[in-house]
């Protein structure tokens, strides 16, 4: 009888904890919430004992006010009475009622002008010192969040393809300082995801580029052969489009992944220059068509690249030319300042598009409804291209249908 095999062990556990160690009082740990309590409390209770003094010193000086003589007697003999404060007991003719009478009004006047005294002042001091607690309260909120705002610059400019920033931020070892040191982590490990895929496209593209070259310079050799057979030059023919089209795509995945990173050097390129260059470039593929183009261009002088510039130019006037009508066509094309922005327009008329298919035409090998890679249009690269080189340089790119067929393309970029 065969043994009964050993159940599978369990895989060994770990001996590494990846979570931070807890230290040995956690209670003592300088959290915010800690710090907060310590300072608000503390600025509340300083606002009392100010307030308490100062309303300690008012009440004094209100009660020498009140404990004033309201009367001196002049001629005891005669018992005249004279008072500044209580003029009613100057007569002398008053009766002992009346006397009295008089003296309790004016008793009654000096505290109730002593109370108003003391209620006005303290109204003063109070909104002295909520003026004062406001703006120190301000300014230390101001200084406890001040790592939010440094957290905040630098996820704004990491949203801006800047991976290579880092918070490092320094101070207590508090909830602000464990998410700038989790934040600084994950863009580490960003970054080189980031940086493997574009070295993975990078390296893929440029492999792929020297046996796309070879079968290139094949098969124009053999098509210069003037006694091929008519069907071997037709199928060269063939091949050398597909090649030519395959070279096409390795371009356009070459700059697209270095398109995808932020501009390091820029220099002042003008967009009317740029748009003039990719208009003359496809101005002999248009006159083909019976596609017209114009528009006026006006200089709009931006910071960035030149080369990614007119890539974004010449590929928005090629997708114009190409996808247009087949008679009476036109292109437009505009550069202007705006709103202190630079903005190229490109607008042709064309195929109606529907309005719920504007996003899937960025998205890299697509185009409208079922038309992919299989088009001899293009590679399907070319607005991917266009929306990855204007994010690179800090602006957008928007597309919207043309009322009656066709496109208007709208790239803003900062000045």
């Amino acid at each position: 009888m065969a043994a009964t095999p050993a159940p599978p062990q369990a895989p060994p556990k770990p001996t590494w904890d990846p979570r931070r160690p807890e230290p040995p009082f956690p209670w003592l740990r300088p959290t915010i919430r800690i710090r907060l309590t310590l300072l608000y409390g503390g600025m509340f209770l300083i606002a009392g004992i100010l307030l308490l003094s100062i309303i300690y010193l008012l009440a004094a000086q209100a009660l020498r006010t009140g404990n004033q003589p309201l009367f001196k007697i002049v001629d005891f003999s005669n018992l005249k009475v004279s008072s500044n404060d209580c003029p009613g007991v100057n007569n002398g003719n008053l009766s002992l009622s009346e006397f009295n009478a008089a003296i309790s009004a004016c008793t009654d006047h000096q505290r109730q002008v002593a109370l108003d005294s003391l209620l006005s002042r303290s109204l003063l001091a109070l909104l002295g010192l909520a003026v004062i607690a406001f703006a120190f309260g301000y300014a230390m909120a101001g200084r406890v969040l001040a790592p939010l705002g440094r957290i905040t610059r630098t996820a704004r400019a990491v949203a801006g393809s800047d991976l290579s920033r880092r918070i490092e931020l320094d101070g207590p070892d508090d909830e602000l300082k464990e998410l700038a040191d989790t934040f600084d982590d994950m863009l580490e490990r960003l970054q080189r995801a980031f940086t493997a895929q574009q070295r993975f496209v990078g390296n893929a593209s440029h492999e792929l580029r020297t046996p796309l070259a070879i079968n290139r310079t094949l098969l124009e050799v053999h098509l210069s052969d003037p006694n091929a057979p008519v069907e071997l030059q037709q199928l060269g023919k063939t091949l050398l489009a597909t090649n030519e089209r395959s070279e096409q795509l390795v371009e356009g995945l070459l700059l697209l992944a270095r398109s995808d990173n932020q501009i390091v050097e820029r220099k002042p390129v003008d967009l009317a220059e740029v748009a003039s260059q990719a208009v003359d470039q496809v101005h002999g593929e248009a006159e083909a068509k019976g596609v017209e183009i114009r528009g006026e261009r006006k200089p709009a002088v931006v910071q960035g690249n030149g080369v990614l510039l007119e890539r974004i130019a010449l590929n928005l006037v090629q997708n114009a030319v190409r996808y247009n009508t087949a008679e009476g066509g036109w292109v437009e094309v505009l550069t202007d300042v705006q709103h202190g922005r630079a903005v190229l327009s490109v607008t042709n008329t064309g195929p109606i598009v529907p309005a719920y298919e504007i996003d899937n035409l960025f998205e890299p090998f697509r185009r409208l409804r079922t038309e992919r890679t299989g088009s001899d249009k293009g590679v399907g690269l070319g607005l991917s291209i266009v929306r990855s080189v204007a994010r690179a340089h800090g602006g957008h790119i928007a597309a919207q249908p043309r009322e009656g067929g066709g496109l208007v393309m709208r790239v803003t970029l900062p000045i």
